[in-house]
């Protein structure tokens, strides 16, 4: 058998020993330190004046004119407020002397402080502690004297409202310790201590103020995903909107590039003896529409999903508007069609858009005003094509409920008048309903090749 010896390496010897990971209890240790560095030590009188009030806010914005402003200052009143009442303690407390004045200046001054650097004011409290404590007459109280407890509990409350729950932990641990030192080793000559009283409110009071923290930065929380999955929504609906309007146009311009080939390729056998050239024109016309009907194919496609198929009939148009009002009839929505103007044909994705949009206008209708009337407006102008669709309001405003997908089929309407370069207002009537006015631009040329 051979012996191995087994040499042992101090950490001197180890070059590599400062960069091993520490335990789990240091590593926590130096983070809390690190904490109690940049809560309190780091920039702690840097200049952080407190902000006013929001003047759109849930109380200031029920006032007007000068109390709306002046109520913008409540905060700076309410510290105010609380620096006064620990400077009249004070002033009590030392009997309306020079001494009881000065306490109360002392007791004044970090509640203040706290409106402008805020954890400065923490330190400059307990400065102000100890200085009240040495020049003060009362001698029942220690370490805070009448003053200075309030003073000190303000501070605490205005600083932990102002920063986080972890600057509040730390400043009562330092109060703590604050108040250890004072009780043991300069509590001599003196009756009581009010350590565990100060103890005991500041803990109840910064356990408030973390509380409110926490809830205020769950309702931030809970608002900004509400304001996500709402944008989130819309963008979804705004997808599957020019998905559906890719389809629609698809088979739309499929159809007609399939007839243009189909003619292009019977029409030289229409003709007896048509000449090479004729022929040859009505080739490349009809490779031209075989290979633009295939990128068409292979661009648009992709938006079809996996199950969509293609459907067998045409794509609706305004004449079949009148078996949507009969099925809108039938679901208890009372409608009625008006037109105005000559009726003409217009191109078909004029027609398919006009009536998708008077079908949402409808469905908007039975969602949001049930009970309500309709009325659907068709104006054939020399321009275009005009649009109305107004409901009254509904008869039992109560019942309606609010959609979570409210507003979101106003943005596919918009989509569709966008693409055809329209234009569009959609906004609530001053007799408590509902009107979407469109106007669809149609040039004078694609209404001559719509009626040939």
């Amino acid at each position: 058998m051979t012996e191995t010896t087994q040499t042992h390496t101090t950490p001197s010897d180890d070059p590599y020993a400062t960069y091993r990971p520490r335990s789990p209890e240091i590593r926590a240790a130096m983070g809390a330190l690190r904490g109690l560095r940049e809560d309190l030590f780091e920039d702690a009188f840097a200049y952080r004046p407190l902000p006013r009030r929001e003047p759109d806010g849930r109380f200031t914005r029920r006032l007007t004119g000068r109390k709306r402003e002046y109520a913008t200052w409540s905060r700076h009143v309410l510290v105010g407020a609380g620096g006064a009442l620990a400077m009249l303690v004070g002033l009590a407390d030392g009997g309306g002397s020079i001494t009881g004045l000065m306490c109360g200046l002392l007791a004044l001054a970090p509640v203040l402080l706290t409106l402008v650097r805020p954890a400065g004011a923490f330190w400059l409290s307990l400065v102000s502690t100890t200085l009240v404590a040495a020049v003060g007459t009362a001698w029942s109280d220690w370490p805070w004297l009448p003053g200075s407890f309030v003073s000190h509990l303000v501070v605490l409350t205005v600083v932990a409202i102002r920063t986080r729950p972890r600057t509040a932990a730390w400043m009562w641990l330092l109060t703590a310790a604050y108040g250890f030192v004072a009780e043991t080793a300069f509590s001599w000559g003196h009756y009581s201590t009010n350590v565990s009283p100060m103890m005991v409110f500041s803990a109840l009071v910064l356990l408030a103020v973390t509380v409110w923290h926490i809830r205020r930065q769950a309702e931030e929380e809970v608002t900004a995903q509400q304001t996500v999955t709402a944008h989130e929504r819309s963008r979804r609906t705004l997808l599957e909107e020019r998905t559906t309007i890719a389809r629609e146009l698809h088979d739309v311009v499929a159809h007609h590039m399939s007839v243009v080939a189909i003619q292009a390729e019977a029409a030289p056998y229409r003709v007896e003896n048509p000449p090479p050239e004729l022929e040859k024109a009505f080739a490349t016309i009809r490779e031209n529409a075989v290979a633009a009907l295939t990128e068409l194919r292979r661009v648009l496609g992709v938006v079809r999903a996996e199950d969509y198929e293609a459907p067998d009939t045409p794509q609706p148009t305004l004449a079949e508007l009148d078996g949507l009002l009969a099925n809108v009839r039938e679901a208890g929505l009372p409608a009625e069609k008006v037109v105005t103007g000559a009726v003409r044909e217009l191109p078909q994705g004029v027609e398919l858009s006009a009536y998708r949009i008077v079908q949402e206008a409808l469905s908007n209708t039975l969602r949001h005003a049930p009970g309500a009337s309709a009325r659907v407006e068709i104006g054939y102008v020399l321009g275009g094509l005009g649009l109305r669709i107004v409901n009254g309001p509904p008869p039992n405003p109560a019942l309606v409920k609010p959609s979570p997908g409210a507003g979101h089929g106003i943005t596919g309407m918009r989509e569709r008048v966008t693409m055809l370069n329209g234009e569009m207002t959609a906004a609530p009537t001053q007799d408590g309903g509902y009107e979407v006015a469109v106007f669809l631009p149609v040039p004078m040329a694609a209404v001559d090749e719509g009626e040939a």
